[in-house]
């Protein structure tokens, strides 16, 4: 005997989007793009960001190229549930920096029916998945993987360069620091 399995069309529905790439990709620019969309749309938006991350402002999400959108800061994941209320999208940039529960704090949220959208870099400077965004990447119903272009070679790169000789995981920093580079050029830096 099967059972009917009905759907009501009127239940608000939400799902995690991922956008994920090396450093200097895009990843900031098309979450901006996605969430100023979804406010032309009348959706009420909310953005949020690691504390930790104050490269180009305190309180707001910057791109490399120097847009931006007001965000709210938090210290851990579970302070997205807190100040999430009342939303139809939410945004998360840097996830990477944000601690293992982010996968349950998102997969919450889209139950509730919001759309959450994840920005973040896929590995670390040493080429290794970084933090929750393997989780977020197969759990999420989209990912977008982006490129940058390989600031050594001009081909298609997908690795985060550290210039400096820290070995810290976590050292915040732009072009002065980092940049992106292709497979072949990254362990070609590493073979020296």
């Amino acid at each position: 005997m099967f059972l009917e399995n009905k759907v009501d069309k009127s239940e608000k529905r939400g799902w995690i989007e991922v956008i994920a790439g090396s450093m200097f990709s895009g990843k900031t620019e098309e979450l901006l793009r996605r969430l100023r969309r979804a406010g032309i749309a009348r959706q009420r938006v909310e953005i949020f960001k690691p504390l930790v991350d104050n490269r180009y402002s305190e309180d707001a999400v910057v791109s490399h190229d120097s847009n931006s959108i007001r965000s709210t800061p938090v210290e851990s994941s579970g302070n997205i549930l807190l100040l999430s209320s009342n939303v139809d999208v939410i945004g998360i940039d840097e996830a990477q920096f944000f601690d293992n529960n982010l996968l349950s704090v998102c997969n919450q949220l889209a139950g509730q029916g919001v759309r959450v959208i994840v920005a973040g870099l896929d590995m670390d400077f040493k080429g290794i998945p970084f933090g929750p965004m393997p989780a977020l990447m197969a759990s999420a119903e989209y990912v977008t993987k982006v490129h940058a272009i390989c600031m050594r070679c001009g081909d298609l790169a997908q690795y985060s360069l550290r210039k400096s000789q820290s070995d810290k995981l976590v050292e915040l920093g732009a072009s002065d620091n980092y940049e992106a580079v292709c497979r072949a050029c990254y362990h070609k830096f590493y073979k020296k």
